[in-house]
């Protein structure tokens, strides 16, 4: 438990920092609240108004976010096989080259696809 005081600290130190800052914004800050303030704000233009269930989403938005985490887990995997590539020898090499070339043939189908292109 020693090694991760300071970094138990830390993050004492950061919600502490968060949470008093929270709470004398909200008691030094003003306290006028009109219909302007409350509404929300769209760069300057009247709001319009939105259908009941928020209005149709484009699907790209998901799969571009989708896309993102499965090439952001990739990474995740490579940092640990970098530091570690000494004592695997050929054996992380090869299964690192598999799981490269795995990764490789999804991108590739979904570049050939189109879901990299954005409209």
């Amino acid at each position: 438990m020693h090694p991760y005081v300071p970094i138990l600290a830390l993050g004492v130190l950061a919600a502490l920092f968060v949470l008093g800052s929270i709470t004398v914004s909200a008691l030094v800050g003003p306290k006028r609240y009109n219909r302007a303030k409350l509404d929300s704000y769209e760069c300057g233009i009247e709001p319009t108004p939105q259908p009941v269930g928020g209005g149709r989403f484009p699907v790209k938005y998901y799969i571009t976010a989708m896309l993102f985490i499965v090439f952001d887990i990739e990474i995740v995997f490579l940092y640990p096989w970098a530091v570690a590539f000494d004592q695997m020898a050929l054996f992380g090499l090869i299964e690192m080259v598999i799981f490269i070339v795995t990764v490789f043939i999804a991108y590739s189908y979904v570049w050939r696809r189109g879901g990299l292109e954005w409209d």
